[in-house]
């Protein structure tokens, strides 16, 4: 890449291009973004966002524009961002959109079946965050939705087949609940057997959901289990042990439906290693 980041955002578009934007370089949140190219393996610099932020979620439209939205800049007056714009593929500019009720980074933005983004969980100056709210590309608007039943950050969401969405984890939680777009409510659901936070959540092609590792506030730290959700049951079940004990990895669904987990910390450093599921 141009530039050195952490706690960026990267994002396939529909021409299969990858768009990278913000992070963190030392303190400093970055404003630019840069796209990959599969096909040449080089990246090129596009238009800079609105704000320099990092912690930050960006989701890829039905429209295929990018709504990127909340995370952290460093500027005094506005350290938690409540601000989101969209990056269009076919000018390679932002547009500033109209801002979330709430600041928030460490949050989850997930695009439903409708087209709606649905933003939740985070945190902001006032703590950890049970918010949630609803984008609408069709009109630019945000618009409050039910309450979490947990506050948390950190954690994940995950859109199941049926269009409901299932959260669990952050700050050390093993709760796990579910938001039906249908009627705009929460319902909790079986608990994990591990609490867990930086942990990654994948929709496999059987529909269930593969949690793994993340950090604990159980003895240990770091985490090398892993469990599915069943959607059917609505329960948790484990399953084997990965090789690693890593947080704030990756979890990549390969066409032939096998997981890639890939780098993080295990507590005794950065890893190089991946392993598959």
């Amino acid at each position: 890449m141009t530039n050195a980041r952490a706690y960026h955002t990267a994002s396939v578009l529909n021409n299969g291009k990858v768009l990278v934007c913000g992070g963190l370089i030392n303190i400093y949140s970055l404003i630019s973004a840069e796209l990959y190219d599969p096909l040449t393996g080089n990246w090129t610099i596009v238009g800079r966002m609105a704000d320099a932020r990092s912690r930050h979620t960006a989701s890829v439209l039905n429209n295929g524009s990018v709504l990127v939205c909340g995370g952290n800049t460093q500027s005094s007056t506005d350290y938690y961002l409540n601000s989101a714009e969209l990056y269009d593929p076919s000018t390679g500019n932002w547009t500033t959109t109209r801002s979330m009720a709430d600041a928030r980074r460490d949050h989850t933005a997930s695009v439903l079946n409708n087209g709606n983004v649905l933003v939740c969980g985070g945190l902001n100056d006032y703590g950890y965050l049970n918010s949630a709210e609803l984008y609408d590309p069709s009109t630019g608007n945000w618009a409050t939705t039910g309450n979490i039943t947990e506050e948390r950050s950190q954690h994940t969401a995950s859109v199941l087949n049926n269009g409901k969405v299932l959260v669990c984890g952050g700050n050390y939680l093993n709760s796990a609940e579910l938001y039906d777009p249908s009627v705009g409510n929460w319902t909790t659901v079986d608990s994990m057997a591990n609490k867990r936070e930086w942990h990654t959540a994948s929709l496999l092609n059987n529909g269930t959901v593969l949690v793994s590792g993340g950090q604990t506030s159980d003895a240990g730290g770091y985490l090398n289990s892993a469990e599915l959700y069943d959607p059917s049951t609505g329960n948790w079940t484990t399953t084997g042990n990965m090789t690693d004990k890593r947080s704030k990895h990756t979890a990549s669904v390969l066409n032939n439906g096998k997981v890639l987990v890939s780098g993080g910390n295990s507590g005794n450093g950065t890893l190089t290693s991946a392993e598959l599921y």
